[in-house]
């Protein structure tokens, strides 16, 4: 592919904050950014050249809102697949293979073994009676989870004991059913891989999560994640090759005695990967763009010996003054109207 020449139209699929800092970047290189979304409250197209508020299956604005952008991403993982089908070929990056499989947490996880990966134990349950089975084999206590549209802890059921299992309903869409891991902490491996197929990696951070949303990101990692990194990052970039990958990856993983256990993919920019902005040589949002445009990639090396991110969720009111009292903070407010619980607000990152 020829490098996308400044000035040229990147389209972003999806209106929320991980669109918003991509076009930021974008910017940054000469680009405009042309969101399209179908809520009207978007805050990626507040920082957006174009604004198109259409519905996922409305192919007539799909195709439009295609004809005025010369490469297309997408900045969530559930954005509907068949609908895509409407744009130009070649013109998506990543592309709908990567959606196809994380859309779906069964493929996922069969798709992970199939290339040598270790998922939580898990059983499929696509009715009402298959999960006392499941629970009977898999153990408890355990965690049910939708198959489709579950993020950031939503569509997921805590199984204590076999009676929780009880008059349980199963949702049409289905579900899996995952045993709990025991591990010592949790982390993610952020990869970029351009057209080129060159793969570079940022450095994993620990995260911790509270009520399943990512509360904090924290630099260095402790020492197991360092000696299961060279696994971990080996199937991450199987996962992008196979996939034909293009842009910013995340691959999350359970660091335990056995060595890293896959917990979910995530084919996009990633919260996790947000210290990258002040922490990194190129951010993943730059790098990510950059992929994508068909440009070298940058640096991703860390700036610093000590970097923490922390979420800002849900809060009632934001005390910008308050959090810029520390002078090492760098604040990132996303401009959400309304605060409300599990609602990602913005977040803070502090370097050195």
């Amino acid at each position: 592919m020829t490098p996308l020449a400044p000035g040229s139209t990147i389209g972003v699929l999806g209106g929320g904050q991980l669109g918003r800092m991509i076009a930021m970047a974008a910017a940054q290189l000469g680009y405009r950014c042309h969101v399209f979304a179908p809520e009207r409250d978007s805050v990626a197209a507040d920082v957006a050249a174009a604004f198109t508020c259409a519905q996922w299956h409305d192919r007539e604005a799909l195709v439009e809102f295609a004809r005025d952008c010369a490469v297309i991403t997408y900045e969530f993982e559930n954005v509907p697949v068949a609908p895509l089908a409407a744009l130009p070929e070649g013109l998506l990056a990543p592309g709908t293979r990567a959606l196809e499989v994380a859309q779906d947490r069964v493929r996922e996880k069969r798709f992970i073994e199939e290339l040598g990966g270790r998922p939580a134990p898990f059983a499929v349950v696509d009715h009402d009676g298959d999960l006392a089975a499941a629970v009977e084999r898999i153990g408890t206590p355990g965690v049910l989870k939708t198959r489709r549209d579950g993020y950031d802890g939503k569509g997921q059921w805590l199984l204590r004991s076999a009676a929780d299992a009880q008059g349980v309903r199963i949702p049409e869409q289905g579900c899996v059913y995952e045993g709990f891991v025991t591990f010592e902490c949790e982390f993610s491996v952020i990869l970029v891989r351009g057209r080129d197929g060159e793969v570079r990696f940022w450095d994993s951070p620990r995260n911790t999560h509270e009520r399943g949303i990512l509360s904090h990101s924290e630099l260095p990692a402790p020492a197991v994640v360092g000696a299961q990194l060279a696994e971990a990052r080996a199937l991450a970039a199987r996962v992008a090759d196979t996939l034909g990958y293009v842009g910013v990856m995340t691959v999350e993983f359970f660091a335990t005695a056995q060595g890293p256990v896959f917990n979910e993919m995530a084919p996009r920019v990633h919260n996790s990967g947000h210290w990258t902005i002040e922490g990194a040589t190129i951010s993943q949002f730059e790098n990510h763009v950059r992929a994508i445009a068909g440009l070298p990639l940058g640096d991703t090396a860390s700036l610093a010996d000590r970097i923490v991110m922390d979420n800002l969720v849900g809060a009632p009111a934001m005390d910008l003054a308050g959090h810029l009292s520390d002078p090492r903070a760098h604040v990132h407010l996303y401009g959400k109207a309304e605060a409300r619980e599990g609602r990602k607000m913005g977040h803070i990152t502090r370097v050195g």
